[in-house]
């Protein structure tokens, strides 16, 4: 279960006067979602759910909002990201209601192979715990850093799918707390230091190391199978988190100066069945990183990140993580809403 403040929420929609939402929600807090629309309904907002996929903050459905004359958007489930967005929105992390210290306790000793002085990072559904468990970790004799990150994430420690900053700290070894897979091996990849993911709903511990030399032989793979293409279509993203329109031209034009075919294309959702009647003979996703991760065994012909694409043109060798990077340090404090338009 996770916790979703009613009556916060509803104080920031009336200091907005806002008459109309919508919620927007990922799978897992789609009853919450439900509950928050009675909540609010009962005390006067009319309330919408949006029923599409919601890939994260870097989603949000302001333009929809705007569309069906809603006054404001409520975005569940995720931290605030610096984007223009079209109406007043409330992101609203879910905060996991698991306590993280019985898990790092039962694994001291896998934690200890890290080494003395080691970095914490976690997803937003425990960042509210993070000085818990650094405090923990303290008086269990490890020196704890937490690194601030950039203006992409909200709080020192939290990690995105597609942004490792706070993992990149002078650490012998990074610890994650959370359940997933993805995050800890972006960060394995990212820092190329040992990573071990202690999962506090379970209590187990995985080490991502192998994992992450696993994932990389499937990359190579991936661009292995890209050398002999002669026509690529580039991919970006309209979501606005994911919108990278200028380093989408990059890989466009890198592709043309080296004698290949390359087009752009825009899509939404970027899924392969609805690029199957083109004419390319690879692809490149320059949006979220985990399209082309997650998704390539779904795709009948080869599909690469950018940098994938600089090793296939000659002009890298070592292999290097995909990531979308704000700027700075963390600007936010760690509160529950931001309200941000």
């Amino acid at each position: 279960m996770h916790e979703v403040s009613s009556g916060e929420i509803l104080k920031t929609l009336r200091e907005l006067n806002a008459k109309r939402v919508l919620i927007q929600t990922p799978e897992g807090l789609k009853k919450e979602a439900q509950a928050l629309a009675d909540f609010l309904e009962e005390n006067g907002i009319e309330v919408i759910i949006s029923g599409d996929i919601n890939y994260g903050a870097c989603d949000p459905a302001d333009a929809e909002a705007k569309r069906l004359g809603c006054d404001a958007l409520i975005h569940l489930g995720h931290s605030y990201m610096t984007l223009h967005l079209e109406v007043p929105t409330i992101f609203v992390p879910a905060f996991a209601r698991v306590d993280v210290v019985p898990a790092l306790e039962k694994n001291l000793g896998e934690i200890r192979k890290l080494g003395k002085r080691i970095a914490l990072v976690t997803t937003a559904q425990h960042i509210h715990q993070l000085g818990r468990a650094k405090e923990f970790l303290e008086l269990s004799g490890f020196e704890v850093l937490i690194g601030e990150g950039d203006s992409r994430v909200s709080w020192p420690g939290q990690v995105l799918g597609c942004n490792f900053n706070s993992a990149r700290v002078s650490a012998e070894g990074i610890l994650f707390i959370g359940a997933g897979y993805f995050h800890p091996l972006g960060v394995a990849i990212a820092t190329k230091k040992p990573t071990l993911a202690v999962n506090p709903y379970s209590g187990d511990a995985m080490w991502m190391d192998e994992e992450a030399e696993r994932l990389i032989r499937k990359r190579w793979a991936q661009i292995a199978k890209a050398m002999e293409a002669q026509k690529f279509g580039v991919i970006t993203s309209t979501k606005k988190g994911q919108l990278r329109l200028a380093e989408a031209r990059r890989i466009v034009n890198l592709l043309r100066e080296h004698g290949k075919y390359a087009r752009l294309i825009a899509m939404n959702h970027i899924s392969y069945p609805a690029l199957e009647g083109f004419d390319f003979d690879a692809y490149v996703v320059v949006a979220c990183p985990r399209v082309p991760i997650d998704d390539y065994e779904n795709w009948r012909k080869p599909v690469l990140t950018p940098t994938e694409v600089e090793i296939l043109l000659g002009l890298r060798e070592d292999y290097r993580f995909d990531e979308i990077l704000g700027v700075g340090g963390s600007l936010l404090e760690p509160i529950g809403i931001s309200v941000k338009r």
